[in-house]
């Protein structure tokens, strides 16, 4: 991408986790003219039934409940954008939104993210609004089903390092990954780790058949170890191309275990990571994607950290 601005759409539902998803803002860019953020709550409705063949007196009492989720709504982005106004950021780089929900919570955040072009939606796990269930575990589930236009920012907890790690594979998902950390990075201090797990060859074959032919599991090793050295070398290529200075990148490939998530999330937390970016596996299907994929494990402890998902 040419242009070096970069559009966050970060969804808020006026809870302390919501909220807390802005000092990772705070914490990746600080108050940098080149990030424009849009800070976006989908108002939630009363259930259809509610809402038709009513008498006067329960039409008046509706609008009166609707009015009070506009003022809801209001106060949710205000709070949200004065929160970042207090962290530095220029009131011109940042815009609240509300919006009646349309389809669905989830699709609406994505589609308003689609519509806007954006860089990057950042949503937080474990959100809750004030009057119902809003950026839970199931809304950000389906946040990451739907969402195909733009990469999705998950964090849950709060996040402590501005050191990044991305996992690379030998395939077009760790460049993927690499190619958007490189945009979204660009202009920071953040130190970024290009990270491999040579995968095992139990992941292949019984432990017993390694045993029977031991000089396999070298072989394997010296294969692998080759096989990922041109992406590795291809991802750092891009995090330079895109402005990051050689000295804020590292490579680290290791021998692997059995789960590749879990070789991530062991580097992740002996090594004060902060944040991890994956490219999506899988093609057209989604949900397949996301069941039991190395992704969906690493999400699911991914506790005080931010997970990148870049499709």
């Amino acid at each position: 991408m040419n242009r070096q601005s970069k559009l966050i759409i970060v969804a808020v539902d006026g809870s302390e986790d919501a909220l807390r998803s802005l000092d990772y803002l705070d914490l990746i860019y600080g108050a940098k003219e080149t990030v424009e953020v849009q800070l976006l709550y989908i108002l939630p409705s009363l259930p259809p039934i509610l809402v038709v063949d009513q008498n006067r007196q329960s039409k008046m009492r509706l609008l009166d409940i609707e009015k009070k989720n506009l003022q809801l709504a209001e106060q949710i982005v205000t709070e949200a954008k004065d929160i970042l106004l207090n962290k530095g950021f220029q009131e011109e780089h940042i815009k609240g939104v509300y919006r009646k929900k349309q389809i669905g919570i989830a699709q609406d955040i994505c589609n308003f993210a689609g519509d806007k072009g954006a860089d990057a939606l950042l949503v937080t796990r474990r959100g809750r609004s004030r009057l119902d269930a809003f950026l839970s575990g199931e809304i950000s589930s389906k946040i990451l089903d739907y969402c195909l236009t733009c990469p999705v920012w998950v964090v849950e907890g709060g996040v402590q390092s501005k050191q990044v790690l991305i996992a690379m594979d030998s395939s077009e998902n760790g460049i993927r990954a690499a190619d958007h950390a490189g945009f979204m990075l660009a202009g920071t201090d953040c130190q970024v780790t290009l990270f491999h797990s040579k995968r095992h060859l139990r992941r292949f074959v019984p432990q017993e058949v390694i045993e029977a032919a031991p000089e396999l599991e070298e072989l394997w090793r010296n294969k692998a170890g080759e096989q990922i050295g041109p992406f590795i070398e291809k991802g750092k290529d891009l995090l330079i191309q895109a402005g990051l200075r050689e000295e804020q990148i590292r490579t680290k490939v290791v021998d692997g275990s059995r789960s590749e998530a879990a070789d991530i999330l062991k580097e992740t937390r002996s090594n004060n990571f902060g944040t991890i970016v994956l490219g999506r596996k899988g093609h057209s299907s989604v949900k397949e994607y996301l069941m039991g994929s190395t992704t969906s494990k690493v999400l699911q402890d991914s506790g005080d950290l931010a997970v990148w998902v870049v499709h």
